[in-house]
């Protein structure tokens, strides 16, 4: 899995404005939407919706990787998100999360999505390139931090 390959600066928002769970999930489909990566946001949201039911995608370290299986998109797609302000997403280690990754991938595909969520959580281990995202005002340095 290539991170490059599935993250572009069209796919990256540096200043999500949402105060809740939703409103961040909202937000994250509107980039997909806007990007031409997910056509039905009503489906997807559901889907990302009624996995955060299941359990929590809020992670450790500030990090939320909201995500979901669909039949609305035909390869897996994904975009990054940072608030400006932490948000309460029920994470693992209860603290508020600023940087959000959401991915959709079809249903009848596994592969790609655990490849992708473990190369993810992989990456957020380290302080420094968690620092280095929160810092940045560069959509291409985001995608740079993430793929070195």
């Amino acid at each position: 899995m290539n991170l490059r390959t599935v993250l572009t600066t069209e796919t990256v928002n540096l200043h999500l404005q949402g105060k809740t769970k939703e409103d961040i999930i909202d937000e994250m489909l509107e980039i997909l939407i806007a990007a031409g990566k997910v056509t039905d946001k009503k489906a997807a949201r559901e889907c990302v919706l009624d996995r955060e039911r299941k359990m929590s995608t809020g992670m450790k370290h500030g990090i939320a990787i909201p995500h979901g299986k669909t039949d609305t998109v035909t390869d897996l797609v994904a975009c990054i998100g940072v608030s400006d302000n932490p948000v309460d997403f029920d994470s693992l280690d209860q603290e508020p999360c600023r940087i959000f990754i959401m991915t959709l991938s079809p249903v009848n595909k596994t592969g790609p999505h655990l490849q992708f969520l473990a190369e993810v959580s992989l990456l957020f281990k380290s302080a420094e390139k968690r620092q280095e995202i929160l810092k940045t005002s560069d959509k291409a340095e985001v995608i740079r931090i993430l793929t070195e």
